[in-house]
This record gives C-alpha cells, sequence and structure tokens, in this order.
C-alpha cells in the first residue's frame, strides 16, 4: 500500500468511527423514530456498496465464477448487515454483529489493497468493510439490539454451514473464497495458524473464542438482570421490549 493510499485508508476508518458514534448517539436518545431512519438509511448505502461490487467485477475484466461471487465472509456481510439494518431481526442482528466484529475487523487491520487509490476496488473495499462494522455497532450499540442466549451457536452453525457451501463452490469453480484453498496474498492472521488445510481448522477455533469473548458484555447483562421482570433487554426499535433470554 502506497503513503497515499494508506493516508487515505486511515483517514476513512477515522471518519467512520466519528459518524458511526454520532449516529448511535442519536439513535439512543430517539430509537423509534430518528434510529429507525439512520438504520435504513444505513441499509440503503450497504445495498449500494453491493451494487457497487457487482459494478466493479463485471467492468474490471473478463468475469468468471472463480473469483466474481460474493462469497467472501466480507462481502456477504455487506446483504446480511444491509437487511439487518432494513428488518432489524434478532438473527440478523446477531450474524452482523459478530462476523463484522470477528472477522470484517481483522481484514481492515489487514487489508489486502490494490496499490494505486486510483482503482475502484480500493473504494469499494474500504468502504464495505467500514459500513459493516459500523452497521454491528450502530445496531447493538445505537439501536441495543442485544444478541440472545444462544446467539453463539446458532451463528456458529450458520457460519459453518456458510463455509461449507463456500467450499464446495471453491471446488466447482477452482476458487478461493472464503480463503479455504490457500491464504490470502498479502499477510493476514491466517498464516499464523499454519498449512493448509490446519489453518482453517484452528481459524474456526479462533473464531469461537472471539465469539465468546463478543458475547461476554451481554452474558453479564443477562445475568445482572436475571430475575429482575422490571428490566428488560431492547430487541427491536419499533418499541418491542424483551426480557433477557
Amino acid at each position: 500500500m502506497t503513503p497515499d493510499t494508506l493516508d487515505c485508508y486511515l483517514g476513512g476508518i477515522g471518519l467512520a468511527i466519528i459518524l458511526t458514534v454520532a449516529a448511535c448517539r442519536v439513535a439512543r436518545t430517539d430509537p423509534g423514530g430518528k434510529g429507525i431512519v439512520l438504520s435504513r438509511v444505513l441499509a440503503i448505502l450497504l445495498l449500494a456498496k453491493g451494487a457497487l461490487w457487482f459494478y466493479t467485477i463485471f467492468t474490471d475484466g473478463p468475469w468468471h465464477a472463480s473469483y466474481g461471487l460474493p462469497l467472501y465472509l466480507c462481502d456477504f456481510a455487506v446483504f446480511v448487515a444491509a437487511a439487518a439494518c432494513w428488518w432489524r431481526t434478532p438473527l440478523l442482528v446477531e450474524v452482523t454483529y459478530f462476523w463484522a466484529l470477528a472477522g470484517v475487523v481483522q481484514a481492515l487491520i489487514t487489508p489486502d489493497l490494490p496499490r494505486t487509490l486510483s482503482h475502484l476496488l480500493v473504494f469499494q473495499y474500504t468502504f464495505g468493510h467500514l459500513a459493516v462494522v459500523a452497521a454491528a455497532v450502530y445496531l447493538v450499540v445505537g439501536l441495543k439490539l442485544y444478541p440472545r442466549r444462544f446467539a453463539i451457536v446458532k451463528v456458529y452453525g450458520f457460519t459453518l454451514l456458510f463455509t461449507a457451501g463456500t467450499g464446495l463452490i471453491d471446488w466447482l469453480t477452482g476458487g478461493n473464497y472464503m480463503f479455504l484453498r490457500r491464504t490470502p496474498h498479502s499477510w493476514s492472521i491466517l498464516n499464523l495458524f499454519g498449512p493448509w488445510p490446519w489453518y482453517i481448522v484452528v481459524a474456526g477455533l479462533v473464531a469461537i473464542v472471539f465469539f465468546l469473548l463478543l458475547n461476554l458484555p451481554f452474558w453479564w447483562m443477562r445475568r445482572e438482570k436475571n430475575g429482575d421482570p422490571a428490566q428488560t433487554m431492547t430487541v427491536s426499535p419499533a418499541s418491542v421490549q424483551e426480557g433477557p433470554r
């Protein structure tokens, strides 16, 4: 990554943090009004990013199924996050939260970017990853859509199914979606986990650890509120309340 690219990349991260914090403050003060509006605006931005991804793939050269499908976790997470922001259903929010903070953040820390900032892929990569993380934080912190009990089990099971399906497509197309056939060209955390196929196994175990850590604040919250019907957890901005489960 060139110095100019790095400066813009870090500047984008800083701007995303400021905007996310501001949006969370607005949602906290008016979750059923401005909070929902901001959530749907974020959904539209995420869908726009998804459309930009398809545009980039189809205009950047000959298309092939081995690389032209949104089957990397971060790419697919864009559409999951968009649906979560629009409908705010618990499972979609939970998948967005755990995928974003356990996986997408790692991709932001070790980006696999072209060397020139002018390439459209740089913008869509940066915007897409930041938007997914911002959506996860906004939904959970701003709108207080906290992960439910057993959310880890559901999200991890869904992740295994998605990974298995992606592995099948890798086998059929010769692609490397989810980096199931080889590690990324640039350095990533997967390089610490040994050769193929062991890095896949270790990554699955590390994901469990990350999920447990990300769930810890909500486990503690449920533990503190257990048995007190006067204290509830917000699960929908549309004035729907639910006690801890």
